[in-house]
């Protein structure tokens, strides 16, 4: 049976680290809501503007966004519409919510305000 996306993280310390640390930066925005899925989650304003996916040793975080970044930190970046991409960051560590990180994922949300 496949484990569920909180049981993968709290299976992984360092995933488990990644995860407490994103969702206390993401509790400081007005009116999000986490939707958990069978294997990852979402962060929703109304629309997602957010994934989270577990991985061993970190967190794969979406930010969905309506341009591509530029950044080494980008694993993956996809245009899925005219106007909205789908960045992928791996976070191996929570000192990686930095203040890049967190200036995306708020772009992110603004885009849903």
């Amino acid at each position: 049976m496949a484990r569920t996306a909180r049981e993968r993280i709290d299976g992984d310390p360092v995933s488990s680290g990644v995860y407490g640390a994103l969702l206390d930066q993401i509790s400081a925005l007005d009116g999000c809501e986490l939707q958990e899925n069978a294997s990852s989650f979402h962060v929703a304003h109304g629309r997602a503007f957010l994934g989270i996916h577990p991985r061993r040793g970190g967190i794969l975080v979406n930010i969905v966004l309506d341009r591509q970044l530029e950044s080494d930190r980008v694993h993956r970046a996809e245009r899925v519409s005219a106007n909205r991409w789908h960045n992928e960051v791996l976070l191996k560590d929570p000192s990686e919510l930095d203040a890049e990180m967190l200036a995306w994922i708020r772009e992110g949300y603004a885009l849903t305000v």
